[in-house]
């Protein structure tokens, strides 16, 4: 017979040998983000923009990150589906989308997963109606626009949104957009005055797309943007946030 000692030093034995398995086992599988790039105007460094996204989502380690260059991953419902959340950092100019690759994106998004969409990328497929209602605000040419870049005040609108979690009003040197189209209803997070619109604008806003979630960052012109502490902190709880619909400290 063992001695109740014996016991509990062999029990606590046989639990220190397995609980790793078990500790991984427990462990939350990570994000897993498709990103887009490939494309952009020239002032806007997409190679060096995806670069500082990616650092980012890997400093938070809750993200498992694959880059697209091109827009062939929307052509397959199926690929897509294995997927989380669509990370668009891409002011798209050259490549079409069929009828087939828009349905897969929307659906994609209504049917339950996130969309994020940054900076120019709202721009993307002007004649595609669908997908300004689907950014919730989007950049038009020659009618939306900002003054010179710069630094700027943000202010955060909603504090008790997940994406706002930590944050207060912040700083930073970047492009202030305003005169964003559209009318879907959107959830104001962070909103700065522009003194080229004369007008508090929308700089990061959330919307339900059906089952979805979208997050439109308006932030992020280069690097040094990306950096900025605050906007760091909004890349990576929107991304989990649009993901998931919460953020976990």
């Amino acid at each position: 017979m063992l001695h109740c000692t014996s016991f509990l030093a062999l029990a606590g034995l046989a639990f220190a040998t397995l609980s790793p398995n078990l500790r991984a086992a427990d462990a939350p599988s990570k994000i897993k983000v498709l990103l887009i790039t490939g494309d952009d105007v020239d002032v806007h460094h997409w190679k060096e923009t995806t670069a500082a996204v990616e650092k980012v989502l890997a400093s938070a380690g809750k993200f498992d990150v694959k880059v697209s260059e091109d827009l062939k991953p929307f052509d397959s419902a199926e690929a897509l589906a294995a997927y989380d959340v669509i990370y668009l950092n891409r002011f798209n100019r050259k490549a079409p989308l069929s009828d087939a690759a828009k349905k897969n994106l929307l659906d994609f998004v209504r049917g339950g997963k996130g969309f994020f969409v940054q900076h120019l990328a709202s721009a993307s497929f002007p004649d595609w109606d669908n997908f300004g209602k689907l950014c919730g605000r989007h950049w038009v040419m020659k009618k939306s626009g900002h003054g010179p870049k710069g630094e700027f005040a943000a202010t955060i609108a909603d504090k008790d949104h997940p994406v706002a979690a930590g944050l207060a009003g912040f700083k930073t040197d970047d492009e202030l957009y305003a005169k964003l189209a559209g009318d879907e209803p959107i959830h104001l997070i962070v909103e700065a005055y522009s003194n080229w619109s004369k007008k508090t604008e929308p700089l990061v806003f959330s919307l339900a797309y059906g089952k979805g979630r979208v997050l439109h960052n308006a932030f992020g012109h280069d690097a040094k943007a990306i950096a900025t502490p605050e906007v760091s902190t909004i890349i990576a709880q929107g991304v989990e946030w649009a993901a998931t619909g919460k953020v976990v400290k």
